[in-house]
């Protein structure tokens, strides 16, 4: 096992309310969709797609909480946004669950990460790391390290080291199916985040529902799977 400091990280987020959007970025929105589908019927359908997916972009979504933890000794941190709730903090294991707004949450999370050299998510480059990124700059937040320089580990500077266990275990997009976290810790025997009856598809409902902590708690779950992965790719699949 690597020596090298190293943060396990992990970001959930929602999307905005798609009528509560102005018109004009409605329009751009469903263009797409006018062009692409044939009938009412159609048009509804990927309407309500879209709606749904508006928080997979920093553009149309927002952080609702940032969850890292230390790799050696599992101690970390979920920072999770709760509108209208009194500002709380508790732990669980070694684990602090604490309230902020996204901005406080991103400055968090840069602060921490000047305090390591190796990052590791699963499918973080393609959506955690751009996703903070973006969101960091709209909030005036400079990020401490670049977690998107090179997408191949040799290519990436000894400073920010950068492994996304979704490239590594699919050795960069060769094999034809890119698996999720849950398939890949239910082959390698690891208890999933998702045996707890939450899923990444329920963290805009349970936003909506005001129920902030099941959030955070999901999320302190997906960190030590990802942990556990993490530990099986560093002992049998990693090669110097």
């Amino acid at each position: 096992m690597s020596t090298e400091p190293t943060l396990i990280f992990d970001i959930e987020t929602v999307g905005a309310d798609f009528d509560s959007l102005d018109q004009t970025t409605q329009d751009n929105l469903t263009r797409w969709i006018e062009k692409s589908t044939r009938s009412d019927e159609e048009y509804e359908a990927a309407l309500a797609d879209l709606k749904s997916g508006l928080g997979f972009s920093p553009l149309t979504g927002e952080i609702v909480a940032i969850g890292m933890m230390s790799l050696h000794d599992g101690k970390g941190a979920v920072y999770y946004q709760a509108p209208g709730q009194k500002n709380s903090e508790e732990t669980l294991g070694d684990i602090v669950l604490k309230q902020l707004d996204e901005k406080e949450m991103l400055q968090k999370f840069w602060q921490a990460a000047t305090k390591f050299t190796t990052f590791v998510t699963f499918n973080g480059r393609a959506f955690d790391a751009p996703f903070l990124a973006i969101r960091s700059a709209i909030h005036g937040v400079r990020p401490t390290k670049d977690l998107l320089r090179g997408r191949y580990l040799y290519q990436q500077s000894p400073v920010a080291v950068h492994i996304d266990l979704q490239d590594q275990l699919t050795f960069y997009g060769a094999t034809p199916k890119k698996g999720s976290l849950h398939l890949f810790a239910r082959a390698f025997g690891i208890e999933s985040p998702k045996e707890s009856g939450v899923t990444g598809d329920d963290v805009a409902r349970l936003f909506k529902e005001k129920k902030y902590l099941d959030i955070a708690r999901y999320n302190i779950g997906d960190l030590r799977a990802t942990a556990a992965l993490y530990r099986k790719w560093n002992d049998y699949l990693r090669f110097i």
